[in-house]
């Protein structure tokens, strides 16, 4: 199976940089002004992808389905605003789409949507979309997943709310019919998500039973969250991000910041800095102190000129690396000394016989 997704300039699969989505979803507030700003701070933070959501709200929700608790926290009431005229008010239409995907190009970023109904998958497909992000809230509606899948574009599966039964089932629906570069993710969904149920090691579940490459979409507030699942091998990672949190609507209070989005991006590429390749070895940094800091071979007592050398003539300290390396003292031991040696004098070579 495919561990690996495909694009234009870059791959996405362990081993690679981590693929970092600036998750802008619905926080335009369905203002095409506002979208273009979240490219741009998507671009300026130094993201992969900036990712928006595409859906018709009567494809989707019932006009009486309540709202979340969250929602009712950050919108109001069902009396004040129903579920179905607040997802109304954040629908993208085409056009604003092309107008996102423009400045896209022109920054330099990737555009990406998450289609939430058939309309919007056809509708991403004639854009061309690199790639089709599923949300967690369609991670086990297979019938969705495969006409979804039909399209033969790479997928990322957000998993938030599943067991993982579930997400066996989906990823086998996305396969049968015809998508094998596809990236798992693991998530939490709760908005903002409780730290100590991140369950970032899920992701080593996901990745064994499903033999796929797996990311980590965040809803955890700070950095620390994004930080272990890079370190846990996430090669995708996803986080929302607002221009600014005090804005009305239902996903701005979990969101970073610019100036957040910014640090986050940096911690992320410094983590990746930080595992290096795996290979014990002496690094640049450290090969001066590696001949300060270490011990060699030095006379314990003055060893006379033509003198058999006795394990108890023999210490180690540091000498600024010159001499023997610790590991070859017992080899000195029945040497002869070819000159004088001075109590704490470094052996070397030249001074056996």
């Amino acid at each position: 199976m495919s561990t690996a997704i495909r694009l234009p300039g870059r791959t996405v699969a362990p081993g690679e940089p981590v693929f970092v989505i600036a998750e802008a979803g619905v926080n335009h507030n369905g203002d095409t002004a506002m979208a273009l700003d979240l490219v741009d701070v998507a671009a300026e933070a130094g993201a992969d992808a900036v990712k928006f959501q595409t859906f018709k709200a009567e494809n989707i929700i019932l006009g009486n389905a309540p709202k979340a608790r969250y929602h009712i926290e950050t919108t109001g009431s069902d009396a004040e605003q129903t579920w179905f005229e607040l997802l109304k008010s954040q629908e993208m239409d085409r056009a604003m789409h092309e107008a996102v995907i423009r400045r896209c190009a022109e920054r330099g970023i990737l555009f990406l949507s998450t289609p939430y109904d058939d309309d919007s998958v056809d509708l991403l497909d004639a854009l061309d979309v690199a790639l089709f992000k599923v949300a967690s809230t369609d991670a086990n509606n297979i019938p969705f997943l495969s006409y979804m899948a039909s399209k033969g574009r790479p997928m990322i599966l957000s998993t938030a709310m599943c067991e993982l039964a579930e997400v066996e089932a989906s990823v086998a629906a996305i396969r049968d019919a015809g998508v094998d570069q596809l990236i798992v993710m693991q998530c939490t969904g709760s908005y903002p998500a409780p730290a100590a149920e991140a369950n970032l090691k899920a992701m080593r579940a996901i990745a064994g039973a499903c033999d796929v490459a797996v990311g980590y979409s965040d809803h955890v507030p700070g950095f620390n969250a994004a930080i272990a699942a890079v370190a846990l091998g996430a090669c995708a990672y996803e986080k929302h991000f607002t221009l600014d949190r005090a804005l009305p609507g239902p996903d701005h209070r979990a969101s970073l910041e610019p100036v957040e989005l910014k640090a986050l991006v940096a911690a992320i590429r410094e983590t990746e800095a930080m595992l290096g390749d795996g290979v014990k070895r002496v690094m640049d940094c450290e090969r001066e102190n590696r001949g300060k800091l270490r011990k060699f071979v030095v006379a314990k007592r003055a060893i006379a000129r033509g003198q058999i050398i006795a394990r108890a003539d023999l210490t180690t300290k540091r000498t600024g690396g010159v001499g023997f390396e610790p590991s070859q003292l017992s080899g000195l031991v029945g040497r002869t000394a070819g000159c004088d040696i001075a109590a704490d004098e470094a052996i070397t070579g030249d001074m056996l016989a």
